[in-house]
């Protein structure tokens, strides 16, 4: 017998686009909700036009990302400048248990579809709203994304290499963003099986950012220190950094956090230096020497590939871990061995290897049942099998592009 999804069972009307919203209803989607993506012709969400990495794409079925970032999901095409299209929307509404969407504030209102004009249609809907800096506040109307997100968040200012310019991150941030929403939305959704009721969730990505990063509010709030840019140093640890090995494009993390895993790593290099000079003496001295201590473990892993760094290290209690390309994470062992990677077809782009759930429950497992959807992809169903359409009338809204 089939185990039952942890959301089996929950109805989620999505209007994300991007990354951040997308990646809140995947999480959903994976654990077992039936996701309802609304997009329309009329403006695509970018991720099926462009990529990071490829630039512009060849089409809005042949996106990479897109697919990765909406695994489970329908999609029906709703062109939300069209009466008829909102109204339908509204319909999908009181049929779901979830709606979410990552627009700036206000849109959704103005379209008819914020969390008022839902709620009188359906009161214990839970909806969530994502947007740059949140719903209130003089800020409220800017735009934003990732890079934006994580200088406002305070994480830019800490993050970049000491003395240098603040790092402006990238969709690392977004899919942070996305993970918290889809936390709040799990809270919303136990808030409702113990209650009956909805609730509306306001989710500024900003602070989405700063509540991941509390250690450096503390600093300020004790002791009225502002971290700086500290690059791969650690406040305590030492060492703690990225060596190169023996070949250019090769690198290895290694990280030494109490005195036990210390005196394993001088066994493993077998260094006189580090077992007896003095600026290495201590966990305090040896952070206050780092640079000279970063140069002598530099000069072992220069002479090493990374893997036998990893194995050398690892073997004696130290962490140490390759810095892995793709192609290199792609082949490791432990990401086969866990299934990290699985293979999807896809319609229009064939068999694709694509991230898998990120947690193993034993009683409700995650998993992924499908590709993510063409555009329109699941119209039929949506419209058709859910809401009753008639074969005619879908017919008709496609000519008049209220589905589109």
């Amino acid at each position: 017998m089939a185990k039952k999804a942890p959301l089996e069972g929950i109805r989620v009307l999505d209007f994300t686009w991007a990354w951040a919203g997308p990646q809140a209803s995947l999480i959903l989607a994976l654990l077992g909700a039936e996701v309802i993506k609304v997009e329309s012709r009329r403006r695509l969400d970018h991720s099926r036009l462009r990529s990071l990495v490829a630039g512009p794409l060849a089409g809005p079925d042949e996106s990479f990302i897109f697919n990765t970032l909406n695994l489970n999901k329908l999609s029906v095409t709703l062109n939300l400048s069209q009466p008829r299209a909102v109204e339908i929307a509204k319909a999908l509404a009181q049929i779901s248990d979830v709606v979410m969407e990552n627009m700036r504030p206000g849109v959704m209102d103005r379209l008819g579809l914020g969390y008022e004009a839902l709620r009188a249609l359906k009161p214990d809907i839970v909806m969530l709203s994502s947007s740059a800096v949140g719903g209130s506040g003089p800020e409220r109307l800017y735009t934003g994304y990732a890079p934006t997100f994580a200088a406002m968040g305070g994480l830019a200012y800490i993050t970049g290499r000491p003395g240098g310019r603040p790092a402006p991150l990238m969709g690392a941030i977004d899919l942070r963003v996305g993970s918290t929403g889809a936390f709040a939305v799990l809270a919303a959704l136990y808030y409702h099986q113990r209650t009956g009721k909805g609730q509306y969730i306001d989710l500024s990505s900003a602070e989405a950012v700063s509540a991941l990063m509390g250690d450096a509010f503390m600093d300020y709030t004790m002791n009225g220190r502002v971290q700086e840019r500290m690059g791969n140093l650690d406040q305590v640890m030492a060492p703690h950094g990225c060596y190169r090995c023996r070949a250019e494009s090769e690198w290895v993390t290694i990280a030494v956090g109490s005195e036990e895993e210390w005196q394993s790593l001088c066994r493993v290099l077998g260094d006189q230096r580090l077992t007896e000079d003095e600026r290495f003496a201590d966990g305090y001295s040896r952070r206050q020497n780092q640079d000279d201590l970063d140069e002598i473990v530099g000069e072992w892993t220069a002479g090493r590939s990374a893997q036998e760094v990893m194995q050398s290290l690892q073997s004696a209690g130290v962490a140490a871990m390759p810095v892995y390309d793709g192609p290199s994470l792609a082949q490791d062992a432990q990401v086969e061995a866990r299934g990290i990677l699985t293979e999807v077809e896809h319609p229009a782009m064939g068999k694709k290897r694509v991230v898998g759930p990120m947690w193993r429950l034993s009683k409700t497992p995650a998993a992924i049942r499908r590709h993510g959807p063409l555009i329109g992809e699941d119209n039929d169903y949506v419209l058709g099998q859910l809401l009753g359409m008639s074969q005619e009338e879908m017919a008709r809204l496609v000519d008049e592009q209220v589905i589109y």
